[in-house]
């Protein structure tokens, strides 16, 4: 697989506007994790937009269904066109724009412009907050415990890592504790699960053996998909005391800690 070589947009502090692209499973599966994300976008200083918007094409492009995916990838740069920074709460997603959206145009020199574009301007939240925003969360707060999964698409195609540690470590009360081999398949993997569901089953089971013996009150991850699978394997296991939530879950969660200490009266989040 040829990845696209992308120039990536500077920071520039007069461009203020952020499309969310909330993506399928956060629209299908856990619009909270879309709030979370426009709630700390907010906080960094962005006026944020959600347009009408679809798939990004990527079961289509994995599944091998190129003009489908060519398609869906069209429709999704229109709809993009126009803003400052587009911003994804996963890097699989994100990845998708980035490393494969030229590839797909190159015999198209017009789309192929588009596509170019919006790889430039497109960022996984993290590294959207850390790399371009130089986002400080603050006097956030939360006392809990923290392990950390890093999604395949993030890790290795966009190289985050370091941004949600950053990000997780800088809230007064988390302790972060990294579990044994954090960068290893959960065994979600989009059509693979569905294509190798026993496989799946087992990565997943080792997944989750090293989660728990962490003992964190959270696992986070950047990635809906994950978390999906994650949490499956954890309740089939009967473990009921992790909660698994999307890595902008804890760090909004940490920040309404914050503004309801700050206004009179207030509770604690959990309350």
């Amino acid at each position: 697989m040829f990845l696209a070589r992308i120039e990536l947009l500077p920071a520039n502090e007069s461009a203020k506007t952020v499309a969310l692209f909330a993506t399928c499973l956060v629209d299908l599966f856990q619009p909270e994790v879309g709030f979370a994300a426009v709630r700390l976008l907010e906080a960094a200083g962005f006026d944020v937009r959600v347009p009408d918007q679809g798939c990004c094409g990527q079961p289509n492009f994995n599944g091998g269904d190129q003009d489908g995916a060519r398609q869906i990838a069209a429709g999704l740069i229109r709809q993009f066109a126009g803003y400052d920074y587009v911003v994804a709460p996963s890097g699989s997603c994100a990845a998708m724009v980035r490393c494969h959206y030229p590839v797909l145009f190159a015999d198209d020199q017009e789309l192929e412009r588009s596509a170019v574009e919006l790889a430039q301007k497109t960022w996984e939240l993290t590294s959207f907050l850390v790399d371009v925003a130089g986002y400080d969360i603050g006097s956030a707060a939360l006392d809990a415990s923290v392990t950390y999964h890093d999604s395949c698409s993030g890790l290795r195609e966009l190289g985050i890592r370091e941004q949600p540690r950053q990000l997780l470590s800088s809230v007064a009360g988390i302790e972060l504790r990294e579990m044994e081999q954090p960068d290893a398949c959960c065994g979600f993997g989009g059509l693979f699960c569905v294509k190798y569901p026993d496989v799946a089953d087992r990565i997943g089971s080792v997944k989750t053996d090293s989660i728990c013996a962490v003992g964190a009150d959270y696992v986070a991850a950047g990635d809906v998909g994950c978390l999906m699978q994650i949490e499956g394997k954890l309740h089939r296991l009967g473990e009921k005391k992790i909660k698994v939530v999307h890595v902008a879950e804890i760090l909004a969660k940490a920040l309404l800690n914050v503004s309801r200490k700050d206004s009179p009266g207030s509770v604690d989040a959990d309350d």
